[in-house]
Parts: C-alpha cells; sequence; structure tokens
C-alpha cells in the first residue's frame, strides 16, 4: 500500500498542470524568443520561433496554446505564408491536444479558419472537417506571399466572424446553431500542412 501511495503521489507530481484561462486582461503573445514556451502543447514537429512563429510541414499537427479560451472571444495576431501556395491555417475551440495520426484526411475539434488553402484555391471557416460541406467559403483574394496580413476572428454567440485587415465587412462569417463550446471545444491552435506560414503578436480577449 505504502509503494502505491507513493507511486500515485509521483504521478499526480508529474502531472502537467495547464496554466490559468484566459481571464478579464487580454493575453499577449509577441514571440520574441526562440522557443514556443511552456504555453503552448507541440503535437508533432514544424514549429519554431524566430521572433515569430514559424509552421512548416506540420501535417497537421497542431501547436496548441494551452490556455483555455473564454466562451465569447475575440482572437487578432499578423500572418503571412512565403509559399506561393499560401494556406495560412488556425484551428479555433478544438480539444487542445488532438492531432492527424495518419497525415491523411483530418478530422479537427473545432473550426479550422483557412486562408489560401488547396494551393491558394479557397478560404474557409469549417466546422470540424476542412473536406466537409459545414463550412463558409470564397476563392478571392489569394494569399500573396510574402505579405503580412492582421486577421481579428471573434465567437460572439453563434457566429464566428473574421476580418482580414480593415475591411469593413467581414472576409467571412460562419453561423453555426450548435456552436462548439464546453469541455473539447476550449482551445487555440496554429495548424499547418507544408507551406511555410507565420504568425505574430498574438493578443487574445474576452468578449
Amino acid at each position: 500500500m505504502r509503494r502505491l501511495a507513493l507511486g500515485l503521489v509521483l504521478l499526480a507530481a508529474c502531472k502537467v498542470k495547464d496554466p490559468p484561462p484566459i481571464g478579464d486582461s487580454p493575453w499577449t503573445d509577441d514571440f520574441e524568443r526562440n522557443v514556443p514556451g511552456r504555453n503552448y502543447y507541440r503535437t508533432g514537429p514544424g514549429y519554431a520561433v524566430d521572433h515569430a512563429m514559424n509552421a512548416k510541414g506540420a501535417h497537421n499537427h497542431p501547436l496548441w496554446l494551452r490556455k483555455k479560451l473564454p466562451r465569447d472571444v475575440r482572437v487578432e495576431f499578423d500572418a503571412w505564408s512565403n509559399d506561393a501556395a499560401g494556406d495560412i491555417k488556425i484551428e479555433l475551440f478544438g480539444d487542445g491536444h488532438s492531432y492527424d495520426p495518419d497525415a491523411g484526411r483530418y478530422m479537427a475539434t473545432g473550426y479550422e479558419v483557412i486562408f489560401g488553402g488547396w494551393h491558394n484555391a479557397k478560404s474557409i471557416i469549417a466546422r470540424l472537417d476542412e473536406h466537409g460541406k459545414d463550412m463558409a467559403e470564397r476563392v478571392d483574394p489569394k494569399v500573396v506571399p510574402g505579405k503580412h496580413y492582421h486577421w481579428k476572428i471573434e465567437r460572439v454567440g453563434t457566429k464566428v466572424t473574421w476580418w482580414i485587415d480593415d475591411m469593413q465587412t467581414p472576409f467571412l462569417v460562419y453561423d453555426d446553431p450548435h456552436p462548439l463550446d464546453g469541455p473539447g471545444h476550449e482551445f487555440f491552435g496554429f495548424n499547418n500542412w507544408e507551406a511555410d506560414t507565420w504568425f505574430d503578436n498574438l493578443v487574445i480577449t474576452r468578449l
């Protein structure tokens, strides 16, 4: 019994605790370092930090922020692709640990937001499946290689709304009659297939 009790104590001591959830003050990350850091959970290779977050060749292994998101939230960051393929990609309200085990048909656990996916052919907000039909999408504009874009994504009520740069109207809106929230849908992640993409100046704000 003593040996079992000691083992349980050691197991509890070794378990990594998530950082506190995002509260009333905005949470920011300027990536002024050379490693992702303890606030992130890496599900595979393909991520590096050099005063911005680089995602390249990750094959749908997200880099999850370990802080839980508020139910209604604004997520802002700068993003760019150095690749003609475009394909700038993040996940919103995922489970914080899932990834594609086969580098095949990826099933997300949240909303996938992709600018210039499928070799710069279309942009989407997809619910759970980027290859399915449950999404909002458009085909223009295309990602310009090397151009820095400012993204703002909000979820309020049933709507996920996405703006790029200084657009007066949203880039895309997805209205979900069954919003993804609660346990299993509380985390933000950077994601990537193969394109050389970058992210900086992350700000997450409770609404």
